[in-house]
């Protein structure tokens, strides 16, 4: 048990700023807090008690696995698309270098969609991630935050370039020309 912050939280916080890989540890071994930790995003999840070795050779099974998608398993943290730029640990959004100001939903919401830049997102899936599971049948929540980053992002609001709709499914970012960097 954590003091401050439960484990959902700090793997919904990692999540909306790295790829590292992530490995619930826990007493909890209820299959719906399994699954709800690996929809989650963690890479792995172990119910107490265990060996040390069946520790130690998940967590090397998961750092390679991280290895193997070409990377460190850290996202970079500046996002580059078009007029828009996100500093993802800093939490800084500009449109044609002006800074934005975004509520937290709207960063969260914002942030989901970066990290899966160019991927049909479902209704289901962004209400989950952004409000949480209770929330996933709550269209309207997304299409009202869907406008509002519209209207702050978008150079022509009513003619998204950045931010399309998939009709019945849900949203998707439109894919970069390689330029999310590291700086």
């Amino acid at each position: 048990m954590m003091p401050d912050m439960d484990g959902w939280t700090v793997c919904e916080r990692l999540r909306e700023l790295s790829d590292v890989p992530i490995i619930f540890v826990t007493a909890i071994g209820k299959e719906a807090d399994i699954v709800r930790g690996l929809e989650m995003g963690a890479d792995d999840y172990l119910v107490k008690p265990f060996s040390p070795r069946e520790l130690l050779a998940r967590i090397e099974a998961v750092l390679r696995r991280a290895r193997q998608g070409g990377g460190t398993g850290i996202e970079a943290r500046v996002y580059k698309n078009g007029p828009l730029t996100v500093d993802l640990e800093s939490r800084e959004v500009r449109v044609n270098g002006k800074p934005v100001d975004l509520t937290p939903i709207e960063f969260k919401l914002l942030s989901a969609l970066i990290r899966n830049e160019g991927k049909v997102l479902t209704h289901r899936f962004l209400l989950s991630q952004v409000w949480g599971p209770a929330y996933e049948e709550e269209r309207q929540y997304l299409k009202l935050y869907i406008w509002y980053l519209r209207q702050k992002i978008e150079e022509d609001p009513s003619h998204p370039k950045l931010i399309i709709t998939e009709r019945g499914v849900g949203y998707r970012l439109v894919q970069s020309q390689g330029e999310f960097t590291l700086e």
